[in-house]
């Protein structure tokens, strides 16, 4: 690698953006102005959520039936975004261990149980005396990868809860882009709602197995403290806590603050409006929950619906001093560099989700700095330090994924239909708090419901389209037997030519 370096005035940096994802090379020129400098680089790489505090009786150190103790369960987690979050879980009899990812953004408890290139081992029903199939198939499909398997159940210990637990269990047998390569987890923990749930509803959730056997809270909350570490498999994995039945309140700092569930399938929330640094983005506010807004930690970025995407990294370019920023940065195929001991935090501004309160005439406002969403990236070795766009469009909805939760300790209270944030203690990088809450404001602005006339559900998406077969199967029969009519002879009699017996026999 060779570049020009010309006059710099003191506190510049040089500023270059490289590679794409893709498994090929690139050359990035990038144009910057600090001050008076005007630099340009070519570049060769390798690619590679105070409206209402929580003065609920939910912030005890165990909840208020002596079941737990929360502070058993602090730290329970490790991962990061890039790989997600997981904690060690027991299955079977004898107990198998195996590391299941944290997910709220689906509904079924699946685990690996045949061999895979990118797990280190998998479940062995045939060694536990417990396991029972029903004899069920399932597959999900998420955003990224599918799985297939099998239904059964089986008893789960779960760290910090007495006992044994029984769960319904997929067991993955195969898949498609689901594992991937680097992550430490076998298994998945859908945290979501019953509606989710594969083949159907029928199929009780891990959560709500866990309430009704155990007598805890219908409350769970979550702290992922990922914030500011390198995104890369090569690198050391953070950790986090889920705290089952409650809220632990040594996790996080100020007030906690409420957001109503709008419906019980995801964790679907109401997002009123969005700022980039100061700026409002003036879209309505339907835009911002187009399909759904959602909160799910199993996503590891922001996305956005596009529209909204498109404007939030124009008023990004706008308010940051990078000039001519590639658009494969924002793309998410080309990372930023900078030289080694220098971040581009300071050039970015904080990004802002105003979230509508529990008192509906109000909201409040999540803000994330720089540091959460310009993720570092360590995969690339040499004199540089590499970072990606940690937001990204989405043609399925607004997800509230890890690059914001990362800021926050999120509480979802099913027993109270609310999402409840609060400042993660441990949304810290360089000693500087990367997240912060203020409230109330005024929500006379916007529309009284700003999730009204999105998209069917998938799951009514589901019901229309059989309703669609079934309709369109009657009036292919219906044609069909108009069609017979024509052959018969004069007895009334069907002729082997129109018959629907040898035709299906064909």
């Amino acid at each position: 690698m060779a570049y020009h370096k010309g006059s710099i005035p003191f506190g510049a940096l040089f500023i270059m953006l490289c590679f794409g994802m893709a498994k090929s090379h690139y050359t990035i020129p990038l144009k910057i102005f600090i001050g008076t400098f005007n630099s340009s680089l070519d570049l060769d790489l390798t690619p590679m959520k105070r409206i209402q505090a929580s003065g609920n009786g939910l912030s005890l150190a165990s909840d208020p039936a002596g079941i737990v103790n929360f502070l058993d369960m602090v730290n329970n987690l490790q991962g990061d975004s890039g790989r997600g979050y997981y904690m060690e879980m027991t299955l079977g009899t004898p107990g198998q261990k195996l590391n299941i990812l944290v997910d709220t953004g689906s509904s079924n408890f699946a685990v690996a149980a045949a061999a895979h290139p990118f797990i280190t081992h998998f479940f062995n029903t045939a060694l536990s005396s417990t396991y029972q199939s029903t004899g069920r198939s399932v597959a999900v499909k998420y955003t990224q990868g599918n799985w297939e398997g099998e239904l059964g159940t089986d008893r789960v210990l779960i760290p910090s809860i007495p006992g044994t637990t029984t769960i319904n269990i997929a067991t993955i047998l195969s898949s498609n882009g689901f594992f991937l390569p680097g992550v430490n987890w076998q298994g998945i923990l859908g945290l979501a709602y019953p509606l989710l749930a594969q083949p159907d509803s029928s199929v009780e959730p891990f959560f709500n197995s866990v309430v009704r056997q155990t007598g805890i809270p219908d409350v769970f909350s979550l702290q992922m403290c990922g914030a500011g570490l390198s995104a890369s498999t090569t690198a050391d994995p953070a950790g986090g806590s889920l705290v089952m039945g409650g809220v632990e309140p040594t996790l996080y700092s100020g007030s906690m603050w409420y957001t109503p569930i709008k419906e019980e399938w995801y964790y679907q929330v109401e997002v009123l409006k969005l700022e980039v640094g100061d700026q409002n983005l003036n879209l309505d506010c339907k835009e911002y929950n187009q399909d759904k807004a959602i909160v799910d930690s199993g996503t590891t970025l922001l996305r956005l619906p596009v529209n909204v995407f498109s404007a939030v990294v124009e008023a990004i370019s706008k308010a940051s001093l990078i000039q001519d920023f590639t658009s494969g940065f924002w793309g998410g195929t080309k990372l930023a560099c900078w030289l080694k001991g220098e971040t581009p935090w300071r050039f970015f501004p904080k990004l802002s989700i105003y979230l509508r309160a529990t008192n509906t005439s109000q909201s409040f406002k999540i803000s994330i700095l720089p540091q959460l969403y310009i993720q570092p990236i360590t995969d690339v070795g040499g004199s540089l330090n590499c970072f990606r766009f940690g937001i990204s469009s989405s043609a399925n909805g607004l997800v509230i994924g890890a690059t914001v939760m990362e800021g926050f300790y999120v509480i979802f209270d099913r027993a109270e239909k609310r999402v409840g944030f609060a400042v993660s203690r441990c949304a810290v990088n360089g000693g500087l708090a990367v997240s912060e809450i203020l409230g109330p404001f005024s929500s006379a602005d916007v529309a009284s419901d700003c999730a009204a006339g999105g998209l069917l559900k998938e799951p009514l998406l589901w019901v229309v389209s059989y309703a669609l077969m079934a309709v369109c199967a009657v009036v292919l029969l219906i044609l069909l037997l108009l069609l017979s009519c024509r052959h018969r002879d004069r007895s009334g009699e069907i002729t082997d030519e129109s018959s629907l017996v040898r035709h299906r026999i064909k």
